[in-house]
């Protein structure tokens, strides 16, 4: 099931939601099982609550606003987890499903207080489009920051055939309804990604999960104002992020800044949006975000101004290798240094940071770029991306010297994994 070495493999999902949730449940629940343990860990560390916490909200806040189609499906991977003798149950895949948007983003509501998490800088993004791109349609690019330690596991490929909407292609993560990071594309020519809006403060308790809203999303629109309607419907500013789209039937591209006070729609068909967790919207900003706009040194202006300087030089030329080569840029825009691998650069490795990514990250946190993908509209066209797991740029993770560098990260040992680099693979949706 893994999304490395030279072959990979997919899961490939069909029918009506328990059953693709079963199957789902009963083919992955060994890698459910891990990855649950390792979200478990990590959130119970960084908020000091215990993960009957999560349970208990999930069933109290989260279940009544899913609709029944999802909460057929995550009833269905708890019985797909059972029959394969793991004993996580409905309430366990509805707050792992939702593990993105609890801390800050549920928190800072739920404690009077606020929550000691901050939003993590998750992700580096392109979409072009028209005079940008060698055929002129769309070209969009991702890569998945997130901690080793939950990280390795961002390696499978869902190919979902519903009873109802689009057929989905996507990048994921085991147990999960939607693709958590967001790179995927269905049948009706839609491809999407994301990146968070570093530093949000903003949630919105009668709202609809975002992870409903993102799979629904995946599933069901055919254009981008129905993707951006279907995003906006119920938003609770979980897990905001800044949606890049792409529509292959017109060419045409969207960034979609979902904040919970400031929703902007901006859309082009000749051009590029970038993602690196800068808000784009200053008002957004100013009114729903701590980040300083005029930090330059800091990761997300840094890597914005990096992606302004790709587009600009490669305007014309961008393709799918093109994508690739951007997705594993190690030059750091700020200091102006050539192969200076750190949190400032596209390819994230803030584990060689000797300023971390604070408030998220200390220095020398082990995490970063996990993963990647690219897809050209033609590859999308027949449900084709292109993905390689590790760092784009062919460093290597190796934990144990890690560790033994930086011993602060001690109690990570029995979770932290190696995070090796792997070549580029397509991957296409069977016939």
């Amino acid at each position: 099931m893994n999304l490395c070495a030279t072959a990979g493999s997919q899961c490939g999902l069909a029918g009506a939601p328990n059953d693709i949730g079963f199957q789902h449940g009963y083919h992955l629940a060994t890698e459910i099982a891990t990855a649950h343990r390792t979200i478990q860990f990590e959130i119970e560390g960084d908020t000091k609550k215990p993960w009957q916490f999560y349970r208990n909200a999930a069933r109290q806040f989260f279940w009544p606003k899913l609709d029944d189609e999802y909460k057929a499906e995550l009833e269905g991977i708890a019985e797909g987890c059972h029959a394969r003798k793991v004993k996580l149950y409905v309430w366990d895949i509805t707050a792992y499903n939702a593990w993105l948007e609890w801390a800050p983003y549920f928190l800072n509501w739920h404690d009077t207080n606020h929550s000691e998490a901050v939003t993590a800088d998750r992700c580096s993004a392109f979409v072009a489009t028209g005079s940008y791109t060698t055929d002129g349609r769309p070209v969009i690019g991702h890569n998945a920051w997130t901690s080793y330690t939950n990280g390795v596991y961002w390696n499978i490929i869902f190919d979902i055939q519903p009873e109802k909407g689009q057929r989905i292609f996507m990048d994921g993560y085991p147990g999960l309804i939607h693709s958590g990071d967001d790179f995927g594309m269905n049948t009706a020519g839609m491809v999407i990604t994301e990146t968070t809006i570093t530093q949000f403060d903003g949630y919105d308790p009668e709202g609809i999960p975002e992870f409903q809203r993102a799979r629904k999303a995946m599933q069901y629109a055919t254009s981008i104002d129905e993707f951006a309607a279907t995003m906006k419907t119920g938003n609770n500013g979980g897990y905001a992020n800044n949606w890049l789209v792409a529509d292959n039937k017109t060419g045409e591209i969207a960034d979609l800044e979902l904040g919970v006070k400031n929703v902007t729609l901006l859309r082009t068909k000749d051009g590029f949006f970038a993602g690196s967790n800068f808000p784009v919207s200053e008002k957004l900003a100013r009114e729903e975000t701590q980040f300083d706009l005029k930090d330059a040194g800091h990761s997300a202006n840094a890597r914005r101004n990096r992606w302004n300087q790709l587009m600009a030089q490669h305007q014309g030329s961008i393709d799918a290798a093109g994508g690739k080569r951007f997705l594993s840029d190690h030059h750091d825009a700020y200091e102006g240094k050539e192969n200076a691998p750190s949190e400032r650069t596209l390819c994230g490795h803030i584990d060689l940071s000797p300023r971390g990514l604070e408030p998220w990250m200390p220095p020398f946190g082990p995490c970063g770029a996990v993963q990647n993908k690219v897809a050209t509209a033609a590859m999308a066209d027949k449900l084709t991306l292109s993905a390689a797991m590790g760092h784009a740029c062919g460093q290597h993770f190796k934990a144990a010297a890690h560790l033994k560098a930086h011993p602060r990260f001690a109690a990570q040992k029995p979770y932290l994994k190696d995070l090796n680099a792997h070549p580029w693979t397509d991957f296409q949706a069977r016939s």
